[in-house]
């Protein structure tokens, strides 16, 4: 039986976990949530992150397939469009990034976003299955994060309906000893993310989860970013058994109103959007990005200052 070999890349400035997957058989494989390398106070967009998973491939002798999102981010840029250069490998996303692209189109005036998500060159339906080599891959859509969240479910070759899978699952859910995401965002939803996590843990038990993110649980000096659906099920604070949807979407929503913007949500959002496209160069040869103002008590609507006399 063929499973999937993979291989984890941690970006502690995000606390992001990117991945490499391959089929051992035909080394084909594919990049999940890769990461540019961003300094928020100079604007400076780096690719060494995305150039230390290309290396690995390069290293094992694999052909980068895929680049899959699970979900457009709002805490780190995507490399995505800088391995597809580099690979010829697509990018795919969830087919409900085009709600979030809705959503945020008129945020970042983004005039230039492609017409049904036509930045990404795939957009997946719930339930939809491709092949990587030897492996399937199944995508389940799982909202409530964000309302395209999506999970990419491997299966190795010929594998039983009941047998372990790996689950690459995005900001649907952290390691069993931390929680699960926030749902505060626009479009996001605390009860369609208990229902996703749901979804997850109805999945035998010793299936594998791949985490996108780790920020160490209290007592944990390491990060981790590989659980089971047994773990989660048996320690998860917020989702173990006997937890139900309403005490989930009452802490969820009082946690959530309490949390800050994350550090790389405006610039995050709207290169994420566009599959990691920057906007296009203005006259000057500079690309830039934009920072929508929310205007408190008039903050910026205050009157000019009169000349001394």
């Amino acid at each position: 039986m063929s499973k999937p070999v993979i291989r984890a890349f941690f970006d502690e400035p995000t606390n992001t976990v990117s991945y490499l997957i391959w089929d051992p058989t035909t080394r084909e494989g594919a990049v999940i949530d890769p990461v540019l390398d961003w300094d928020n106070r100079s604007g400076e967009a780096d690719i060494r992150s995305a150039d230390a998973i290309l290396g690995a491939a390069a290293e094992a002798g694999v052909t980068v397939r895929w680049v899959l999102e699970t979900h457009a981010h709002a805490d780190h840029l995507t490399a995505a469009p800088y391995i597809k250069a580099r690979t010829g490998a697509p990018i795919g996303i969830g087919e409900h990034i085009k709600d979030v692209q809705r959503i945020f189109r008129p945020v970042f005036h983004a005039e230039d976003l492609r017409p049904g998500g036509g930045d990404f060159d795939r957009l997946f339906r719930d339930g939809e299955r491709f092949p990587l080599g030897r492996l399937t891959v199944e995508v389940l859509h799982v909202p409530g994060h964000t309302p395209a969240d999506v999970a990419y479910r491997v299966l190795a070759a010929d594998a039983a309906p009941d047998e372990a899978s790996d689950v690459f699952v995005g900001d649907t859910l952290f390691m069993h000893d931390y929680g699960t995401a926030r749902a505060d965002f626009p479009g996001g939803d605390a009860r369609a993310l208990y229902r996703s996590i749901q979804r997850l843990l109805a999945l035998p038990p010793q299936t594998r989860l791949w985490m996108c993110h780790d920020y160490k649980a209290p007592g944990r000096d390491h990060y981790a970013w590989q659980s089971s659906v047994a773990e989660q099920r048996a320690h998860n604070p917020h989702v173990k058994d006997g937890s139900t949807e309403e005490d989930f979407v009452r802490f969820r929503t009082e946690r959530d109103s309490k949390l800050a913007a994350p550090a790389l949500l405006l610039p995050s959002i709207q290169v994420n959007i566009r599959a990691g496209r920057f906007p296009e160069a203005e006259s000057n040869g500079v690309r830039y990005l934009v920072i929508p103002v929310t205007a408190r008590n008039g903050a910026v609507n205050l009157p000019e200052a009169k000349a001394a006399s």
